[in-house]
């Protein structure tokens, strides 16, 4: 049984970091990081809009380009993992990348070594594309996601490195979706105001499904990259992709660097945080 929860809890930190998975994030990660309560009760909400969509980059905001953010994972008090994110621009587009790779006893137990690709555009901020090549225990695949909004379809094209199989299936999108690696970063482009319950559709290949991100609080938090003041959001989704409850911390600023990562999930908790800051 042990096996298998270090197999889940690695799963959960690829997916918190190609993320939003963002999905899946309690004991403090680091001295003085506070806990949000499971059952606590959010502000009262404002809700943005009347239906799940994907607002366009509003004016005077601008991405952190050019950083690369390191982070760490602990499970149960063990260490899980590193990953890092960085978002570059690309023409009209933006341009994330991020890794995960597990550490330690959880290595041995079940090896991962990641990589992921997302494009959105730069304006509206639809996904264009998303790219995983993906090392997990004994599987190995890369998997190819595109959005054909003319057509309205996800497509996704998966090749199994193993044994050379390849799949392709199509699901229906709205005119303009995220997907879970720049959702991370599309989250953070919104104005987060206190209280306010954004909902956008999120896409990974399959069904789409509609994440609630609730905008909890603003709390000061310490990891080894240094202290911030932060904008703590709690995204929940109408499905599987978004399962137990999740929190990500914001810088306070202009920069919205995510700082830290959390999922309580019905096997134990899962922290990622903050260790350095990058070229």
């Amino acid at each position: 049984m042990k096996v298998n929860l270090t197999k889940r809890s690695s799963a959960a930190l690829t997916i918190l970091l190609a993320v939003a998975a963002s999905l899946g994030l309690s004991a403090p990660a680091v001295p003085g990081a506070q806990v949000p309560h499971a059952g606590a009760q959010a502000p009262p909400e404002t809700k943005i809009g009347a239906s799940a969509h994907i607002e366009p980059l509003r004016p005077g905001y601008e991405f952190a380009h050019g950083q690369t953010l390191h982070y760490e994972g602990e499970w149960r008090f063990l260490p899980a993992g590193v990953a890092t994110l960085r978002i570059e621009r690309a023409g009209p587009q933006e341009h994330v990348t991020a890794t995960a790779d597990s550490i330690g006893v959880v290595a041995l137990l079940y090896r991962v070594q990641d990589q992921f690709n997302s494009y959105f555009d730069a304006k509206s901020l639809c996904s264009y594309k998303l790219l995983k090549h993906t090392e997990e225990g004994l599987h190995r695949r890369d998997t190819a996601i595109s959005y054909d909004y003319a057509r309205g379809k996800a497509i996704l094209e998966e090749r199994n490195l193993k044994d050379n199989q390849q799949k392709k299936t199509e699901n229906d999108i709205p005119s303009c979706v995220t997907d879970v690696l720049s959702g991370i970063f599309y989250v953070g482009s919104l104005p987060l105001q206190p209280g306010a319950n954004y909902r956008f559709p999120l896409n990974n290949g399959g069904k789409t499904v509609t994440v609630q991100a609730h905008v909890e609080g603003k709390e000061q938090i310490k990891t080894p990259a240094g202290t911030f003041q932060t904008i703590r959001v709690g995204p929940e989704g109408d499905s599987g992709i978004l399962s137990g409850r999740i929190w990500i911390w914001y810088t306070d600023d202009a920069r919205r660097l995510p700082v830290q990562m959390r999922a309580k999930l019905f096997w134990g908790m899962l922290t990622i945080y903050l260790t350095s800051i990058g070229k």
